[in-house]
């Protein structure tokens, strides 16, 4: 999915426009605004000035004392006083301080510092590549710990490798003109176009309208229409903030469920945990539905594992133990967190209203129809034809922008996207660039020394290393910081155990999908589904290390068991 930059595409623009649903303005660093779209789809359900606003993530600072929970029942109503005079004027809050965080900064400038000049350096490594991964792991460590935002402690990385000497400028550019980050970037510009034209929000709605009467029912129409608008809405956290928060919100709150409340019980809480768990399965059953499935696809393919008919052969795949994860996650979480409304008679009247209301679908809605089948035509069939995905991508954003659904102003305000390209190409560069030197390589020879010497077969050794690739994302806030960062390391890791290539890089990349779900700052889409207020923290892990160790079995068991139908190992 991806990171949690595209959250705050929905947390910014709450502060200052009107709409069915709202952040809280104090978001992470993690984080980067985009305005909230010009013409939402008309709602039938109360203005959002009646709509308690949600509750703001978690500060996504790792070890650091939690903060009090704010009460989300706040109202965007003007306040007076008692004998109708307006109350004074409320003074202007100090601005945040400027630069980095002296911490953090600290902590992250030391990592690369001790490294470099305190562990001696490998016979096997030279100097310039020593230096590098001492630049590479203070970068990454300044990602988790956040002295500054991403793209800018990425951006200090990448100058710090020039100024030593240790890249050349071109070398160290390298990597923005990847086509996989390009691809990445282009594909936050259609998510926009799905939120911008409210065709998301349709397409939900109408699962909504047939499988609405009862709350089981909902879960699986919600959960099936995000799988259905995945592999042409390549953002898990578009999908949550600009789709699913808002319906799932006004199915609630018309059922009087309230966040922060007793009440929440009665079918938010469930309603959302339950899209929550299940996101992660929809991002991994299509390559195009999350950004980081595609970097760990290029990742793959440096250390010499290429995927021939990516598209396909990544939905093959997954389809089996996917879909059986997405059949089986409403379901156990209707019973280990059941809601307390069973029966929900008035929902498909709800939303056929809603849809009257919208009217008949636009001309822009069916423009962007036409151009995600053209591009998921493109993407299925590239190789054939010969269209790289990045080519077939950029020629769906030329059609929306030729046709008006997506103006050029819409793509410069996607910081998101623009924030992407920044810290992924630095991260993608320096990764490469270990490999080229010999820095993974020599990891993954101590690695395979230390399995060989406790005798483990490679089937044991994948598990194992699956296990802590899984685990250890409860030290990230971000997925696809986690694949920057550990990826390229992991699968060359099992390479030198044994473990049959394909398998092992596509193991890894789903997995990197699961463990979206585990915390409540473990992806994007973690941090929207929380922050709508109907999920109790402690209830995040339990639920988290529940569907975990479901979909480790499903994926494990039926997954494994397929893929060697599959003929992939």
């Amino acid at each position: 999915m991806e990171s949690l930059a595209l959250h705050c595409s929905f947390a910014a623009a709450a502060a200052t426009t009107t709409t069915p649903f709202s952040l809280s303005p104090g978001i992470s660093l993690h984080f980067r605004s985009t305005p909230i779209p010009k013409s939402p789809p008309p709602s039938i359900f109360p203005p959002s000035s009646s709509f308690p606003a949600l509750r703001s993530p978690l500060n996504s600072l790792l070890f650091s004392p939690l903060p009090k929970r704010r009460n989300p029942l706040l109202f965007l109503t003007r306040a007076t006083s008692q004998n109708g005079k307006d109350p004074p004027p409320q003074t202007t809050p100090p601005p945040p301080p400027q630069g980095a965080k002296l911490l953090p900064f600290l902590i992250s400038i030391s990592i690369g510092l001790i490294v470099r000049f305190l562990i001696p350096i490998p016979v096997e490594v030279t100097l310039q590549a020593w230096q590098l991964f001492a630049i590479f792991l203070s970068t990454i460590t300044g990602l988790v710990l956040s002295p500054l935002p991403v793209g800018a402690w990425a951006f200090l990385g990448l100058t710090t490798s020039i100024v030593t000497g240790t890249l050349p400028f071109t070398t160290a550019f390298g990597a923005f003109t990847n086509e996989v980050i390009w691809l990445i970037v282009i594909s936050f510009f259609f998510a926009r176009g799905f939120v911008k034209t409210g065709l998301g929000d349709r397409i939900a709605t109408y699962f909504v309208k047939w499988l609405g009467k009862s709350t089981l029912g909902l879960s699986y129409g919600l959960t099936l229409s995000e799988a259905l608008i995945a592999p042409a809405m390549p953002s898990t956290t578009a999908r949550a903030g600009g789709v699913f928060v808002p319906i799932i919100k006004s199915l609630y709150l018309s059922e009087g469920s309230r966040p922060g409340d007793p009440s929440s019980r009665k079918l938010g809480s469930y309603l959302v945990q339950s899209q929550f768990q299940a996101s992660t399965n929809s991002s991994a059953l299509f390559l195009t539905a999350s950004a980081q499935n595609l970097l760990c696809l290029k990742l793959a393919e440096e250390l010499g594992i290429i995927i021939l008919n990516p598209w396909v052969s990544w939905f093959k795949a997954a389809s089996l133990p996917a879909l059986v994860s997405l059949l089986l996650t409403p379901l156990i979480l209707y019973k280990f967190y059941p809601p307390e409304i069973k029966d929900t008679p008035d929902a498909p009247a709800m939303a056929a209203k809603k849809l009257e209301q919208m009217g008949p679908v636009t001309k822009n809605e069916w423009i962007i129809v036409g151009t995600m089948l053209l591009a998921v035509t493109l993407w299925v069939c590239g190789d054939t034809l010969g269209i790289p995905s990045v080519v077939a991508a950029m020629i769906g954003l030329s059609m929306l922008l030729l046709l008006g659904v997506l103006d050029w102003d819409d793509c410069l305000s996607e910081k998101s996207a623009w924030d992407t390209l920044a810290w992924f190409a630095v991260l993608v560069g320096m990764a490469g660039q270990l490999t080229n030197l010999g820095i993974v390589s020599w990891m993954s020879g101590c690695v395979a020394k230390s399995l060989q010497s406790l005798s483990l077969s490679w089937p044991v050794a994948f598990v194992v290393l699956q296990a802590s690739y899984f685990l250890i994302h409860y030290l990230f806030a971000s997925q696809t910081g986690h694949v920057g960062a550990l990826y390229s390391a992991f699968l060359a890791m099992h390479l030198a155990a044994g473990v049959p290539g394909v398998l092992a890089a596509m193991a890894l990349a789903y997995n990197t999908n699961l463990f979206g779900s585990i915390t409540h700052y473990s992806s994007g889409q973690a941090a929207v589904y929380y922050g709508a207020g109907y999920i109790e923290l402690p209830d995040v892990f339990k639920m988290g290390f529940v569907m975990a160790i479901v979909n480790a079995i499903v994926w494990g068991g039926v997954g494994t068991l397929w893929w060697k139908f599959l003929g992939i190992y």
